[in-house]
């Protein structure tokens, strides 16, 4: 079996390969690269598995003129970045101790070693640098059955590191077949070890749900966390049975993690996820847009016409009433609207406090009009 790609060819992945094979050592594209090669699918990071040992490897990059970035030599890592393309290239290894979080590792020779301290199968294959795939563990027919397995036993797997359980859920909003269900055996060791995930920090938990948000249709995958009280240790209070409806309402519009967030509700998501300021911004905008009352023009007018259009979906979503393609057209239409009234159109009659309050008063009157009223009309006589 051969991986095909035009990222093979990258000046930088070949001198990176040829500095490791011409010195005697193996160089073996692993994980992500291979899987999505393998479903045609655009290649993101280069990861590259080696029997050389990490210092060996920063030798060899030195004498290649190949710049090297340490960034996880302790654990076997080495970045090395050619041609303005970066590679992580990591040691064979096994994990010797870990807590959940954080493992020890021994550096190996073998790969069969390597692939056995993955995660899930199909993150365990390997490419030669001319695109020959090593199976060591069958994820390759894992994969073309779209088929999510942890490697070995999941309960063990799990233990090693507790955010394999959000990466199950993530790979397979991702990857899996929702029609053939999940592993019944991954579920209950899911479910028997949640309570570890309280010890993740949550940068990486917030990492890991964006991703998971950010599919196709996460809507399973998070119907099967809520399932093995994976969802309520993250999120306590979150209800995800508006997010199906939510992603079918969505249709062909582009993909917005945080509307789904939105819908999951719950308190101290932010928080829980560690989102940036812009995103808590975001999210409490859109919560607060369900509940407010505003008609879709005046939604357009205060907020824009597209974060208008996440809360009309937040909206059909969670109360079951589909937004309409006319209520989407009076938010455009309430985004393009301009006030035409200025203080200085009401003043000297109007000043302080009383000014303030003459202003909001036509405003409404003129969104209810649905933006059709003049400054003349609305200023009347006395007023301009």
């Amino acid at each position: 079996m051969q991986i095909t790609g035009g990222w093979l060819d990258h000046p930088g992945t070949r001198a990176v390969c040829g500095m490791l094979t011409g010195a005697g050592h193996r160089a073996l594209f692993v994980g992500g690269c291979v899987r999505d090669s393998l479903l045609d699918r655009p290649v993101g990071d280069i990861d590259i598995a080696t029997d050389a040992r990490p210092e060996r490897v920063v030798a060899l990059s030195r004498k290649a003129g190949i710049r090297a970035v340490p960034t996880g030599i302790d654990h076997g890592t080495v970045t090395l970045i050619a041609h303005d393309l970066a590679h992580e290239v990591t040691t064979f290894r096994a994990d010797v101790e870990t807590d959940g979080r954080h493992a020890v590792v021994r550096f190996s020779d073998d790969v069969a070693t390597d692939a056995a301290r993955r995660d899930f199968t199909m993150n365990a294959l390997y490419a030669t640098p001319e695109g020959e795939v090593v199976d060591p563990l069958g994820g390759l027919s894992d994969l073309r059955a779209r088929r999510v397995r942890f490697v070995g036993d999941p309960a063990a797997r799990i233990a090693e590191d507790h955010l394999r359980i959000l990466r199950f859920f993530r790979f397979h909003a991702w990857y899996g077949d929702p029609a053939a269900g999940m592993d019944a055996e991954a579920l209950a060791a899911i479910a028997a070890g949640s309570d570890g995930l309280s010890r993740l920090s949550r940068e990486r938990i917030g990492a890991e749900m964006r991703k998971l948000l950010s599919a196709p249709d996460p809507a399973p995958a998070v119907a099967a966390m809520r399932s093995t009280g994976a969802l309520m240790q993250l999120l306590p209070g979150a209800d995800d049975r508006a997010l199906a409806p939510l992603v079918h309402l969505e249709g062909d519009r582009p993909v917005s993690w945080i509307r789904r967030l939105a819908v999951l509700g719950g308190p101290g998501v932010a928080d829980a996820l560690r989102l940036s300021r812009a995103e808590a911004k975001a999210l409490d905008t859109l919560i607060d847009g369900v509940g407010n009352g505003m008609s879709p023009g005046e939604l357009g007018y205060r907020v824009g016409a597209e974060v208008a259009g996440d809360i009309l979906l937040l909206r059909g979503a969670l109360l079951k009433t589909p937004p309409t393609v006319r209520d989407f057209d009076l938010a455009t239409k309430g985004a393009r609207a301009r006030f035409p009234v200025r203080p200085k159109d009401l003043m000297p009659r109007y000043k302080g406090a009383h000014l303030g309050e003459r202003l909001r008063h036509l405003e409404t009157r003129w969104i209810a009009s649905g933006f059709a009223l003049t400054r003349d009309q609305l200023c009347g006589e006395g007023d301009g």
